[in-house]
């Protein structure tokens, strides 16, 4: 693995931005877009087993996560130009990537919030990609988003934008455990796999909570994507591949995710699928039984390199 850093887009910050590179003939690229609270070294392990096939896996830590936040204190803290910044900065990884290593198809992978900017890159820069896989999305009905906003403004105004709210963080993520028997952890919604929720409740890069700012900018691009103008950008003929576990809270267990499914076919979209995945949480990539996705991972891509394929 390689490690890097670009300028931000929002002409403060530097993106440390990490690149796996198989040995031989790279056959195709994919760009992470990590989550909330997590950082993209996250994925080393779906990135090194892609890396046999010959796919080449690069990303950043968005502003306020990981290696480019500054320091603890910018941790959940994204700035001004909220979700549309993070989006650009996507798409500066993407020029960085094609400079790189030529023409070769590029294909965008998001996960949970890093799919929320995915759905709004398509639409910013969908022209760019071969094709996007949609990890962990969901599909917050319109009242609660406005309350969402309300509230986050509200504490805005009276505790100002680096404000981490425990409130805010819990009506965030109620009800998250529901379905869960004896969970251990407030995190068992993440995964099945016991070792990956102590390790990720042991990093301080996964730890820390939000500030009102990161939360308004979660809100600002579920709003910016669930926009029928704005799902209407995306382009008809660009593959998508939605994947979620059926027990993964953010998707509402499945049924958000297949909203979201069914208003872009209903977009026109020519080359959108969904796979839900029986008894897995959120963290698909890091699942119990994860060779699976994986594989699936894997297929999808070779399926869509034009006149190529994967071994």
């Amino acid at each position: 693995m390689t490690e890097l850093s670009i300028p931000s887009t929002d002409q403060k910050n530097r993106l440390h931005v990490e690149v796996w590179e198989p040995e031989g003939e790279i056959r195709a690229i994919l760009q992470i877009s990590h989550g909330m609270v997590e950082y993209v070294e996250r994925f080393q392990n779906v990135a090194l087993w892609l890396n046999q096939y010959g796919i080449l896996v690069i990303g950043n830590d968005h502003l306020g996560h990981g290696k480019t936040a500054a320091g603890d204190a910018d941790l959940g803290y994204i700035g001004a130009g909220k979700s549309k910044t993070l989006v650009d900065d996507q798409y500066e990884v993407t020029k960085y990537a094609k400079k790189t290593y030529g023409d070769v198809p590029l294909f965008l992978f998001g996960h949970s919030m890093g799919s929320f900017l995915a759905r709004r890159y398509l639409m910013e820069y969908g022209g760019e990609l071969d094709g996007a896989i949609l990890s962990g999305t969901g599909y917050t009905p319109g009242p609660v988003l406005g309350a969402a906003y309300l509230i986050a403004g509200w504490l805005r105004l009276t505790h100002g934008e680096r404000y981490r709210s425990a409130f805010l963080k819990q009506l965030s993520f109620k009800g998250y455990l529901d379905r869960i028997q004896n969970p251990r952890t407030a995190n068992d919604w993440l995964t099945c796999d016991p070792a990956i929720v102590d390790r990720y409740n042991a990093d301080r890069f996964c730890t820390y909570t939000f500030t009102v700012n990161g939360y308004q900018t979660l809100f600002d691009v579920i709003r910016y994507i669930q926009d029928p103008r704005h799902v209407g950008r995306i382009p008809k003929d660009i593959p998508i591949l939605f994947i979620s576990g059926e027990e993964d809270p953010v998707g509402s267990y499945g049924q958000g995710v297949k909203k979201v499914f069914e208003s872009y076919r209903a977009a026109g979209i020519k080359d959108v699928d969904i796979h839900l995945y029986p008894g897995k949480r959120h963290e698909l990539t890091n699942e119990i039984g994860k060779e699976e996705v994986y594989e699936d991972i894997r297929n999808w891509i070779g399926r869509h390199l034009t006149g190529k394929g994967l071994v």
